[in-house]
């Protein structure tokens, strides 16, 4: 029903389904462009027009009630920052203790112009052991789906570089704030959906 109602609410807006992957029952989502917060609602429907779950980091301190129910129901995952581990360890044993879990993380940080990305979903993933999926949201051709499967390699600078390429002609909801890789056309093979492989 949640399916179905998804697909609806998407395809009444105007939006449609671009390419995905074939289910993997693990991965960190790398969600971008990110320059509005229509993006979050456009995100939770084309994964929930797909049938899954995608959780999303939030401090620890919004977990109270009746919050904590809310955050809970739409995906929240608690993030104590006070704690002596580090994000990355934490959302590492997050990975471990679960059978099925997709992280969604926005690695511009910001709906701000953003020349740099931020790392940590990279590292989330690399600690993890786990694939990152390039997720996107076109304006432009009103549609969001999933350009390809990335491997980390632990080279993190080439790696990055390969990530932000698949974004590259992609439009944002407001485009003066999305900064693309520079290297129109020269995106790695498996950017068109599929894997992508470093």
């Amino acid at each position: 029903m949640k399916k179905k109602l998804c697909r609806w609410i998407l395809r009444v807006a105007g939006w449609k389904l671009g390419p995905v992957d074939d289910g993997i029952p693990k991965c960190v989502i790398c969600v971008a462009p990110h320059t509005s917060n229509w993006d979050f609602i456009l995100g939770k429907l084309f994964y929930g027009a797909l049938g899954r779950d995608a959780g999303f980091l939030i401090k620890k301190e919004w977990f109270f009630f009746l919050f904590n129910l809310l955050f809970r129901w739409m995906g929240g995952v608690p993030v104590d920052r006070k704690h002596r581990t580090s994000v990355v360890e934490q959302m590492a044993v997050e990975f471990e203790r679960r059978k099925v879990f997709h992280l969604a993380v926005t690695p511009e940080g910001t709906r701000k112009r953003a020349k740099e990305w931020k790392k940590g979903f990279y590292y989330i993933a690399l600690r993890a052991h786990v694939p990152i999926m390039a997720a996107y949201l076109d304006y432009g051709k009103k549609e969001v789906g999933i350009k390809g499967v990335f491997y980390p390699t632990g080279n993190v600078d080439e790696d990055m570089k390969a990530i932000r390429a698949c974004y590259d002609g992609v439009t944002a909801k407001h485009p003066e704030n999305f900064v693309s890789s520079g290297q129109e056309g020269r995106a790695p093979a498996g950017c068109g959906g599929g894997d992508v492989r470093g």
